[in-house]
């Protein structure tokens, strides 16, 4: 029998030692990563015993009627550990949290699975019990994915961009600089975007201070100045970077490729599985920004999708 419970501070060493086992969970899903934005939402994590064991667990979190995968994460899925747990007692895992849920006035789920190229081992059962549970696909993004096993060549513009920033003298590296890159980033965002970064620079320092070996700075500078960056997020088997950014001077001089061309190269020496640019998408996956994908898939990215589901209960 299962048995789920709403998840309480007062079990935070039990989460986090149990995420840290699982076979498809990252550092994001550690309490000191899903709760530095607490007051942004209202948690409502779930756990799931089976003979009063903790066999898996779901970062939610509770808007009405409604038990989200947590908003404030990428993905969040049930995680589970790769000894005894398949695809029979996922099953029961999700009857048990359905019935759970409906039984304390909730109506639908909207659910995101962890994308298979952060497992550690195959771990997609619950896509097989969302199907079983009549869970309909409401949102589908792509991202752009490097399988650094055999990664494909820059293509001609790429490579000559490395040249030519190379040529002119462009320093690539980890930073420390997170408020010089920060001021790069959002004016970017402001002049080409019109908007601002997710996180402010001081949430990003809280992160980066906590998972120090996780989450990661590199920025290309031309005679000390900050032209061009990313933010890296480093899991078990994926190196995904996010917040990037090139400054006008930055694009003149082609340091992105560069810059990309160090971490992918950093990242097939360190072991990781993929290199991913994140996704192109806005408006829940119904916009694709066409130029970006092409920009991602000629550096040698194809495509991964982030996709999320709705049960109704």
């Amino acid at each position: 029998m299962i048995e789920i419970k709403k998840y309480n501070p007062d079990l935070k060493a039990v989460w986090d030692e149990f995420v840290a086992s699982c076979c498809n969970a990252t550092f994001m899903h550690q309490r000191p990563y899903m709760d530095y934005h607490s007051d942004r939402f209202t948690d409502h994590s779930l756990m799931a015993y089976r003979d009063g064991r903790l066999v898996a667990v779901l970062p939610a979190n509770a808007v009405g009627g409604t038990l989200y995968s947590h908003q404030g994460l990428t993905y969040g899925s049930w995680l589970h550990g790769l000894k005894h747990f398949d695809a029979t007692v996922m099953m029961e895992v999700m009857e048990s949290a359905c019935s759970w849920l409906k039984g304390n006035g909730f109506e639908t789920i909207v659910y995101k699975p962890v994308p298979h190229i952060y497992h550690r081992y195959p771990a997609e059962e619950d896509l097989y019990a969302l199907f079983r549970a009549g869970a309909v696909l409401t949102e589908s993004n792509i991202s752009t994915s490097v399988l650094l096993s055999a990664p494909m060549a820059f293509d001609r513009g790429n490579k000559s961009g490395v040249n030519a920033a190379l040529k002119a003298g462009v320093k690539v590296g980890e930073s420390d600089d997170w408020e010089g890159y920060w001021r790069v980033l959002e004016e970017v965002l402001t002049e080409r975007h019109e908007t601002m970064p997710v996180h402010t620079v001081e949430e990003m320092k809280l992160l980066h201070s906590r998972f120090p070996e996780n989450i990661k700075l590199y920025t290309a500078t031309l005679d000390g100045e900050i032209v061009s960056g990313v933010v890296m997020f480093y899991t078990h088997t994926v190196a995904h970077s996010q917040y990037i950014a090139s400054s006008v001077r930055g694009r003149g001089i082609k340091a992105l490729p560069l810059l990309f061309r160090h971490l992918i190269d950093e990242a097939v020496a360190a072991g990781y599985a993929y290199f991913d640019f994140g996704i192109s998408n806005e408006d829940h996956g119904k916009w694709l920004n066409n130029g970006l994908v092409q920009q991602k898939s000629r550096m040698g990215g194809r495509g991964i999708v982030y996709n999320s589901y709705k049960i109704t209960l």
